[in-house]
C-alpha cells in the first residue's frame, strides 16, 4: 500500500507501554532526534516483572528529556481505564499513537488469562475508540510473531493464514490486528501493526530467556533448554526494532476510496525480525561466551553442568522466522544486528546494572 508521509517534528506523539523495554528505547530515540513537539509516555508500571527495571528505564527517559528540544511527560495509568484514556486524548490530541502497552508473555497467559483480556483486548479497544474520535494521523501498534502459532511454512509471511494461535497471548494479538482492520475500514484510521520477533538487548524483559538464563547462570543454577535444543528463534536486537518503528511511524497507509466510494482500509502489517533464525543451543553458547568476557561468569565456568535439555513447553513453537521483504520494500530497512553484537551489549549492561564481576 502507498504511504502518506507523516512528519514527526512538531507533533504530539503518545507512546503507551513506555517505560517498558521497547517503549523506553523508542521514547529516548524520539527525544534525541526530534527538533520540536511533545512525547507522552503512558504505562501502568505493573508488577509482571520487577518494577525497579521500569523505574530505571523511566530515569533514562527523564535524563534524555533534560537535553531534548521536545517536551516529555509521563502518565501513570491503565489502558483498561477508558475514562483516563479518553481524557489523555482529549487533553493532548496526539497526532501519532504508538501502542506498545500489553500484557506480555506466552506462558504467563496460561494461568492468568484475565490480565490479557483487560490489557490486550479492552485496553486496545479503548485506544481504537479514542483514535476514532480524535484526529490521529497514524496508529502504530505492537503485534507479535506469536500469531503464527505452529505455522510450518518458513519464513513467516504476513500473507500467511494465522487463525490457529497456540496461546491466549497470541490470540489477543491476532484480535488486535482484526480490530485495527475493522476500525481502519469503518472510520478511515491509518493503522500499522508490527509483528515483533523475539526482541532482546540491554535492560530488556527479565522473563525473556536470555535474561532469565543469565540470572540463573550467575547464581549457579541450571538453565532449561526446551525441545532438547531443537528450537530456532529469529532474535531481533532492540535498536533494530526501534529503527523499524520510527520508519513506520513516518509512513502511514494512504487514505483512498474504492470503486464503491467507500474507504479502502488504510491498514498495513509488517514483520520486524532478524531474518536469520538461530538455533537455541548456538544462542546459549554465544550468551555464555559473552557473559564470561564481561566477567559476569568466571573463565572456568562449567557450562555443560548448568544446562538441562527438556521437552517442549505449552504454548511454545519450534521455530520463528520473519519474512521482512515488505518492510525492506516499503521502508528500505532490514534488521542487521547479529547475536554476538547484541548479546555483548546485554552482557556489559547486566554486569553494570547488577554489579556482578567474576574472574
Amino acid at each position: 500500500m502507498s504511504k502518506a508521509r507523516v512528519e514527526l517534528d512538531n507533533k504530539t506523539i503518545l507512546v503507551t507501554g513506555s517505560p517498558g523495554f521497547i517503549g523506553a528505547n523508542l521514547v529516548i530515540r524520539l527525544l534525541t532526534e526530534m527538533k520540536s513537539g511533545t512525547v507522552i509516555s503512558f504505562d501502568s508500571m505493573n508488577h509482571y516483572y520487577d518494577p525497579a527495571l521500569k523505574e530505571y528505564r523511566l530515569k533514562l527517559i527523564e535524563n534524555a528529556a533534560k537535553d531534548s528540544q521536545v517536551t516529555h511527560m509521563f502518565i501513570r495509568g491503565n489502558l483498561a481505564d477508558k475514562e483516563l484514556v479518553d481524557e489523555v486524548f482529549e487533553k493532548y490530541r496526539p497526532s501519532i499513537v504508538v501502542n506498545l502497552a500489553a500484557q506480555a508473555g506466552v506462558r504467563y497467559s496460561i494461568d492468568h488469562p484475565q490480565e490479557y483480556i483487560n490489557s490486550n483486548i479492552i485496553g486496545f479497544f479503548n485506544i481504537l475508540e479514542a483514535c476514532r474520535w480524535n484526529p490521529v494521523k497514524h496508529l502504530v501498534y505492537a503485534s507479535s510473531s506469536s500469531v503464527y502459532g505452529g505455522n510450518e511454512k518458513v519464513p513467516f509471511s504476513t500473507d500467511d493464514k494465522v487463525d490457529n494461535p497456540v496461546s491466549l497471548y497470541a490470540a489477543t494479538k491476532k484480535s488486535n490486528e482484526l480490530l485495527a482492520y475493522s476500525y481502519s475500514k469503518l472510520y478511515n484510521i491509518p493503522s500499522t501493526g508490527l509483528r515483533f520477533f523475539t526482541v532482546y538487548g540491554p535492560a530488556g524483559r527479565p522473563d525473556m530467556f536470555y535474561f532469565s538464563a543469565t540470572k540463573k547462570l550467575s547464581e549457579g543454577d541450571k538453565i532449561k533448554i526446551f525441545n532438547y535444543g531443537n528450537c530456532k528463534r529469529d532474535f531481533t536486537y532492540i535498536d533494530d526494532i526501534v529503527e523499524g518503528i520510527v520508519r513506520v511511524m513516518s509512513g502511514a497507509p494512504e487514505k483512498k476510496n474504492g470503486e464503491d466510494g467507500l474507504p479502502v482500509p488504510p491498514y498495513s502489517i509488517y514483520n520486524i525480525g532478524g531474518g536469520q533464525p538461530v538455533n537455541l543451543l548456538e544462542y546459549v553458547s554465544v550468551l555464555q561466551e559473552e557473559l564470561v568476557r564481561a566477567k559476569v561468569l568466571s573463565t572456568d565456568y562449567n557450562f555443560e553442568a548448568h544446562r538441562e535439555l527438556v521437552g517442549m513447553q505449552p504454548g511454545d513453537v519450534p521455530v520463528t522466522y520473519a519474512d521482512t521483504i515488505a518492510l525492506e520494500r516499503d521502508f528500505g530497512f532490514t534488521p542487521t544486528t547479529d547475536i554476538r553484537h547484541g548479546l555483548r551489549a546485554f552482557a556489559d549492561w547486566y554486569k553494570k546494572y547488577y554489579g556482578v564481576e567474576n574472574q
